[in-house]
């Protein structure tokens, strides 16, 4: 378990859920580079999959109070995709955010020498212009291009194609019509996150200079250290959100995971909330703070105030600080990114491996997973427009949730503003090996972790299979006839097999799943 994982305030059947749609918003205009079929981009939301926000809140829980033309612009932001160590550069990443399907890949001839592996990363639309097939399952050539591996269409950085195989080398220059580029996002780098910006129109190429991420100084800071993460989840947005928000079921949905507690363990959590704007906003705490940056970023401090971490920071305080980065990727699927950075115990991360910390990590998130799951469609089925009505919160500990719940139905209308037209419902519930299922999350770390420890497996029971086989052999050996050394053998052999049972169980809890019945807790 990491060190993190008591300071963690994180984040489980019934058939799909129709959800009343909106009246369709006019669609921003394609760009240039775009393609016949691209997919055009939508200025404002289409569905929602979110429940309505309070109508009231507790008087210590003030409402967002925007103008009545005030609107919360969902493509005006920017999106992590995934910490930069978790995306190999050799190799194009596939991700579905906002639900758009984008791929990032690392561009090496941007700095004139690809030998030396500088370079920057890119973020395109998923889709190669000839044919529309996933430019994600394709990959960089010796050039430093992006090639699709269905028919060897290559791109450039810029999205521009450079080579189409099929066209006469003496023919018309087909690859330079602009039906031929493929769309290309502004990224960004920052806080070691692979970030983009969700419009590829022209007039939106230097965006960079009118708006940055969100910023957290002390994950680039020299004396902290940084522990990252990510998780693909079987709920949305919102109720991932509003999870992360609510220090109260950290004691019952986590309990033996984090902290002990018997089932009276939990107590008032006082809460004020300031700055509550189209923005986002801070919730000061007996202990801490919390900032949420819409519309996705959570992070603060359980332990300290802002102003205290800021002097942590200068006067190297011990300061830990919880970073969650809250992606909507379709209806009913979300993606969290975590950064822990702290300049205490940083020691630990010379001896503990990345992966280590993600066992607990994911611990702690599979063991309320399902309860999210059903407590969304049970919103859904409560009606959007009853969240209030259906939910009662009558505590300053869910102060945060509520402003929230404000904010988003303020601002946001209760929609989520997609970037790509979506169906209007919640995927059919998987069953609960597969919703809880985490393979396909595992960082660079966590696979090279399970092919080690796979491989431990295999080596375990060939020794064991080869010292039952040595003793059958050397059955009228004099060296092995004697009653002690043949029991000391096949001691060894047992432990070794038993040892490799061990460790396959330990690999489906730890890397693939680990049902969590919470009543047995």
């Amino acid at each position: 378990m990491d060190p993190i994982s008591p300071l963690l305030l994180l984040p489980r059947p019934r058939p799909s859920l129709p959800l009343r749609l909106a009246p369709p918003p006019p669609r921003a205009s394609a760009g240039v580079a775009r393609t016949r079929l691209r997919r055009r981009r939508l200025s404002t939301t289409t569905t929602t999959v979110s429940a309505v926000a309070a109508e009231t809140a507790p008087a210590d829980s003030p409402s967002p109070s925007p103008s009545d033309e005030e609107r919360f612009d969902w493509l005006d932001q920017w999106y992590p995709i995934a910490p930069v160590c978790d995306l190999d550069p050799r190799a194009p990443h596939g991700k579905t955010v906002l639900g758009l399907r984008i791929v990032a890949w690392f561009d090496r001839t941007v700095s004139g020498d690809a030998a030396a592996g500088d370079g920057e990363w890119r973020v395109f639309d998923d889709a190669c212009p000839h044919r529309l097939a996933p430019l994600s399952e394709g990959r960089v050539d010796d050039k430093g291009r992006l090639q699709c591996v269905y028919h060897g269409w290559c791109f450039d950085g810029r999205g521009a194609c450079q080579f189409i195989p099929q066209a006469p080398a003496l023919g018309p220059p087909v690859h330079k019509n602009s039906k031929a580029c493929v769309a290309s996002y502004p990224c960004v780098v920052q806080n070691n996150i692979l970030w983009f910006y969700p419009r590829s129109e022209p007039e939106y190429s230097d965006v960079l200079q009118r708006k940055r991420p969100p910023y957290i100084p002390q994950i680039d800071d020299p004396s902290f250290v940084t522990v990252y993460g990510v998780r693909d989840l079987y709920y949305g947005y919102d109720v991932l959100v509003e999870n992360l928000m609510d220090p109260a079921h950290v004691p019952y949905a986590h309990k033996g995971l984090m902290l002990e507690f018997d089932k009276e363990g939990g107590g008032p959590i006082k809460m004020q909330i300031e700055d509550a704007n189209v923005d986002g906003f801070m919730s000061v705490q007996e202990r801490g703070y919390f900032k949420f940056v819409a519309p996705c970023t959570f992070y603060g401090s359980p332990l300290r105030t802002e102003a205290e971490a800021d002097e942590g920071k200068k006067k190297k305080q011990p300061t830990v600080m919880l970073v969650f980065l809250c992606i909507p990727v379709s209806p009913g699927r979300s993606r969290l990114v975590w950064a822990f950075p702290r300049n205490v115990g940083v020691w630990m991360d010379k001896i503990i491996p990345r992966w280590y910390y993600h066992i607990g990590q994911n611990a702690i998130l599979d063991s309320d997973i399902y309860l999210l799951h059903i407590e969304e469609r049970n919103f859904v089925a409560a009606g959007l427009d009853n969240w209030q009505k259906a939910c009662y919160v009558p505590t300053s500990s869910d102060n945060m949730i509520i402003t929230f719940r404000n904010w988003f139905r303020k601002y946001c209308k209760h929609q989520i503003g997609w970037a790509a037209p979506i169906a209007n419902q919640l995927p059919a519930t998987p069953t609960k090996d597969q919703l809880m299922e985490r393979y396909w999350s595992h960082c660079t770390s966590c696979r090279a972790a399970l092919k080690g420890l796979r491989a431990l497996e295999v080596a375990l029971q060939v020794a064991s299979v080869a010292i039952v086989g040595f003793l059958a052999a050397a059955k009228g050996n004099t060296v092995v006839t004697s009653t002690a050394r043949r029991a000391t053998i096949v001691a060894v052999a047992v432990l070794f097999f038993a040892a490799s049972r061990w460790l396959t169980n330990y690999i489906e809890k730890a890397f693939y799943f680990q049902d969590f019945v919470l009543a047995e807790q």
